[in-house]
């Protein structure tokens, strides 16, 4: 576990006037180099295409999030150049936070305009899996801000993005075991942090799963311990679904974002939003959620 001080991409700071704060979540799908499809062709060792780029910078911008959690962030010149593109668009992130855990290509990462008090990097997550001790493959973030004006307070964000469902082991052919695993070995942690759930907190990102899954569950609640709900999220047209799975034309609900009891009344009308604009994607196969807190 990694513990710092955040310095920021640049030397700013935006004073926090006790109003409404915004935060978002995204997986912005393979900003990295790697093999795929361009223009109908195949190419290897490319980065995220030029237009897939503009797709997601735009998104943000239109959301304008003071905090802004990803999932598949590539290494830290990719956090930097996405920055300085969202920044020549007209939105400002002097804060920056990329956590390089045990998958060497898909990382957490963050950009805020306000300052964090602290970051705490749950890189030392393990669980038990075909016989052997594995790590969660891209660990648990936590960034602490303040908590509005009051002296000393704070709450935390906890950004989290669970494995998929490929998966080579024929014993979990879609990775729900290892996934789950995943899951308890974070809601632990999270306990760790705020012992029976008391404290003020999101969990967002991609959880790669249904809301009635085991996955899911394990957020939600332990034994007679509740740690989270889920806050209830819609488009314009009133839909749920984040995440569009074209090989088999199926439209899920993968992408959450969890609020602690304590948390809660500080929601904006005790709810969020999907991003549902269709130009996002043209940039990533999942839609935004965000929701604002309205802080004292």
């Amino acid at each position: 576990m990694r513990v710092a001080l955040l310095c920021g991409l640049l030397c700013a700071w935006f004073p926090l006037a006790g109003a409404e704060v915004r935060v978002a979540t995204m997986n912005l799908r393979n900003y990295l180099v790697q093999d795929r499809m361009v223009d109908g062709r195949w190419r290897t060792n490319h980065p995220k295409p030029e237009t897939e780029k503009l797709a997601l910078a735009k998104a943000v911008v239109e959301i304008a999030p003071d905090i802004l959690a990803m999932q598949e962030m590539g290494p830290g010149p990719f956090l930097r150049e996405f920055a300085t593109d969202l920044k020549a668009a007209g939105v400002d992130y002097p804060y920056a936070v990329l956590m390089e855990a045990d998958d060497p290509d898909r990382h957490l990462a963050l950009l805020s305009r306000i300052p964090p008090v602290e970051v705490i990097q749950h890189d030392d997550l393990e669980f038990p899996y075909e016989g052997e001790r594995i790590p969660v493959k891209r660990g648990l973030l936590e960034v602490i801000f303040p908590f509005g004006e009051a002296d000393g307070q704070t709450w935390s964000l906890f950004v989290v993005h669970l494995k998929s469902r490929w998966s080579d082991v024929a014993a979990d052919p879609l990775s729900s075991e290892r996934r789950t695993k995943e899951a308890q070995a974070i809601r632990n942690r999270i306990l760790d942090r705020f012992p029976d759930g008391v404290g003020r907190y999101l969990i967002v990102g991609d959880f790669n799963d249904h809301r009635s899954s085991s996955t899911v569950r394990r957020f939600l609640s332990r034994g007679s311990v509740s740690i989270s709900r889920i806050v209830e999220s819609y488009d314009s047209r009133g839909e749920t679904w984040t995440f569009y799975y074209g090989k088999k034309d199926l439209y899920e609900r993968v992408d959450f974002i969890l609020s602690s009891a304590a948390l809660a009344p500080f929601l904006s009308g005790n709810e969020g939003t999907v991003f549902d604009l269709q130009y996002i994607r043209k940039g990533t196969d999942h839609r935004p959620v965000y929701v604002d807190l309205e802080l004292p």
